[in-house]
Parts: structure tokens; C-alpha cells; sequence
């Protein structure tokens, strides 16, 4: 089956100072749509009709809050906008709501999981899990992966296993060769010494390398491959998850050269929680989910501990679940006095 493309009175506007306004339409961000009716936008490309329908190409960076790019706006036809003079004003984006921030990342954890799902079950090579430490990167994959012990107990021949702090080029290469059987998948959380390590990394680009057989060697002599039995190249066929602090994108210099071609190897999915407000409201939800049921506390208190965490989100050291889970363990060993206690130790001096 051919899929073709159907491309009417192209238009390009490439330097020229044209705006549009939009009747309506949308673009997806964020894992939402934001409507653009009745907002003026910097046309950059003219109507077109994809494999999703009609759309136009405008300039994103040109307005606050909106991709930093050439952007599609998807519309009916050619009658959902209109040219109008460049003196007219381009539009400003409404906010984001609480609701609609919550419900963003609700998505995006969801499809994090559903992503863990099929790295484990090796319809997907890689992935490289980004975001901001404590907002539950690791309790998203881990969980998913929980799931699938049942299997290695009962004698399955699939398994799971997690590293995290540093690690040596001659320990990654190890480690990948006890998990290298199909099925298998490696969780680097928190292990960005290897993104540090010319060697490490070639190592890992073998182990993703997009060609049919991914052979791993170690082209120098070593006791500790001799000792261990290690054979000096082996194939990998397990699948690998990295979970990173970092932004990818972000890094400069000679490490980005490497870090594209791992990303060119991975699928590469950031988390979007870029502000305390994200923070905040991604904990809210976490907590409203149920993180704090394990506690013997009451429903008021839990919203105290709540409430605690956002009225001094500038002075904790960190806002983060794991601020949470402390304070609520303050709560648990010190009812009556829990909040001088979490002043003392997970706020900074004023």
C-alpha cells in the first residue's frame, strides 16, 4: 500500500512579514491542542493537506510560551484564516491552567509507562527518560517493570535490572553481557558518568546501533574479563532504559556530539516539567493519587504537609516527592511539632 500526499497552492513566506489570522485551528504542544481561533500567528509555510488533513506552517517562536520553532496549524481549509497586515499584533497564548498542567503530565507519566511496556517487551529498542529529579521518573518505570518479576520467579528467562551512581567502561561492559539475552532490560537511573566516558558511550552506541546484529567489543586485554569469563565481543540483544536528570539538548561542547548520537539511537522523551509550578502540581496529583495512603495520618494532615511544601517551595533544598515523603515522616515521628522539624532540616536558612 502507497501512501501519497496531496499538496495545494504551496505557498512560502520565508522572510517576508506576512501574518495570518486564524477563524480556527489548532497545534499539538505538550501533549495537548491549543486552539488558535481568532490569533494572529507569522505564516512561514502556506496551506497544505498531510496524511492528518489540512494545515499551515507559522512561526512559534515568535510569540511567549509557544515551540521555539516553525509549528502546523491544523485547519479545515483554506478559509479558517486570513492574511492581514504585518502592524496587526501578534497574539499572546492564554495561560496554561492547573487542570490542564495536571492533566499534561498525567498523560505524559501514562505514556511513560506504556513506553516501559514496550521496551520490555522489545518492540522498542531504548529510551531515554528526562526530567527534573523527585517528580517520579523512576517509580514510573520501576513499577512497570515490577510487574514482570511474577515471570522471572516462576523461572521466566526475562529480567530486569537497575544501576544507578557510577560506573567504569570495563563494569558497563560487563554488565551489559549478563543481560544481554533478548527480552532483558538494563535501567540506568541516575547514571550519567557513563554520558561522561568517550569509551562508555561507544559502547553504548553499539549496544543501540539501529543494524541487525549489535556486537559489542573490548579490543584490549583485561584480567577482569579472563577472570570473569567475559569473551572479548558478544551480541546484545536486550533493550535499555536511561533515566537522566539532563536535557539532552541543553549540553554543549563535545559531549553533545555524543550525546546526539545516543539520542539518534534512543527515543528520547522529556517529561515537561520545566517550572515549580509544573513541580508543585505534578506532587499535588501525585499525593491526590494515593503516594501518601501508606502513612497513618489523616486527610487533613496530608493536606497540611501539602500545603506546607507550596507556601515555602522557594526555601525547601529541593521540591521533589521525596520533600514530601520527609515531611510526612516528620509528621508520623513528631505529630505535634512536625512542621519546626521540617523547617529545620529540608528548608534552607532564610
Amino acid at each position: 500500500m502507497t501512501m501519497s500526499y496531496s499538496i495545494r497552492n504551496e505557498t512560502t513566506y520565508e522572510g517576508k512579514m506576512t501574518n495570518v489570522k486564524f477563524k480556527s485551528g489548532y497545534f499539538s504542544f505538550k501533549g495537548r491542542n491549543i486552539e488558535v481561533a481568532d490569533k494572529v500567528l507569522p505564516l512561514s509555510q502556506g496551506f497544505k493537506i498531510g496524511v492528518r488533513g489540512g494545515y499551515v506552517t507559522v512561526d512559534g517562536s515568535a510569540v511567549a510560551g509557544y515551540p521555539d520553532r516553525n509549528i502546523k496549524v491544523y485547519v479545515d481549509s483554506e478559509q479558517d484564516f486570513v492574511e492581514v497586515d504585518s502592524s496587526v499584533a501578534v497574539a499572546a497564548p492564554e495561560d496554561e491552567s492547573d487542570a490542564a498542567i495536571v492533566e499534561r503530565l498525567r498523560k505524559r507519566f501514562n505514556m511513560l509507562g506504556d513506553m516501559t511496556k514496550a521496551v520490555k517487551k522489545g518492540d522498542v529498542r531504548a529510551m531515554i527518560v528526562s526530567g527534573p529529579p523527585g517528580v517520579g521518573k523512576s517509580h514510573g518505570v520501576e513499577e512497570v517493570l515490577d510487574r514482570y518479576k511474577t515471570l522471572e520467579a516462576l523461572g521466566g528467562t526475562r529480567k530486569y535490572e537497575v544501576i544507578k551512581g557510577a560506573m567504569s567502561p570495563i563494569g558497563l561492559y560487563c554488565k551489559l553481557y549478563g543481560m544481554a539475552d533478548k527480552g532483558n532490560v538494563v535501567v540506568f537511573d541516575d547514571c550519567d558518568s557513563i554520558f561522561q566516558d568517550d569509551l562508555s558511550l561507544n559502547i553504548l552506541k553499539a549496544a543501540l546501533d539501529s543494524k541487525g546484529r549489535r556486537m559489542i567489543h573490548w579490543n584490549t586485554d583485561s584480567f577482569k574479563l579472563r577472570n570473569e569469563g567475559v569473551p572479548d565481543s558478544f551480541e546484545f540483544k536486550a533493550s535499555a532504559i536511561f533515566i537522566t536528570n539532563m536535557k539532552f539538548d541543553k549540553v554543549k561542547g563535545k559531549l553533545r556530539e555524543h550525546l546526539e548520537a545516543l539520542e539518534s539511537r534512543c527515543h528520547y522523551m522529556d517529561l515537561t516539567i520545566d517550572t515549580d509550578r509544573d513541580k508543585m502540581l505534578r506532587i499535588k496529583q501525585v499525593v491526590m493519587d494515593g503516594m501518601l495512603n501508606a502513612y497513618k495520618l489523616s486527610d487533613e494532615i496530608k493536606a497540611e504537609i501539602v500545603d506546607f511544601v507550596d507556601i515555602n517551595k522557594n526555601r525547601l533544598r529541593e521540591l521533589s516527592l521525596r520533600t514530601v515523603l520527609k515531611v510526612a515522616d516528620l509528621a508520623v515521628a513528631f505529630p505535634d511539632d512536625w512542621e519546626a522539624f521540617a523547617e529545620n532540616t529540608v528548608m534552607r536558612r532564610a
